[in-house]
């Protein structure tokens, strides 16, 4: 995140935000702190490795990423 004043990250993580409550949050119920911390982080596990996005020329923010890297 970006310091205070300086929202130029607000929104794409606002977006995230909404996309993994969305998809693994909401219809669920964790009973314990844990298992909900064990969600995220592997839900942004597969966000950045295995989930397709259009925006990106259909590639994971990963393939994405090396593309920009190898350039």
């Amino acid at each position: 995140m970006s310091r205070v004043g300086k929202c130029i990250d607000n929104g794409p993580m606002e977006g995230f935000w909404g996309i993994l409550k969305r998809e693994r949050y909401y219809g669920n119920r964790f009973t314990r702190k844990e298992s909900l911390v064990i969600m995220i982080e592997n839900y942004i596990r597969y966000y950045n490795f295995k989930r397709l996005q259009r925006n990106l020329g259909v590639l994971t923010p990963m393939q994405k990423h090396c593309l920009y890297k190898a350039a």
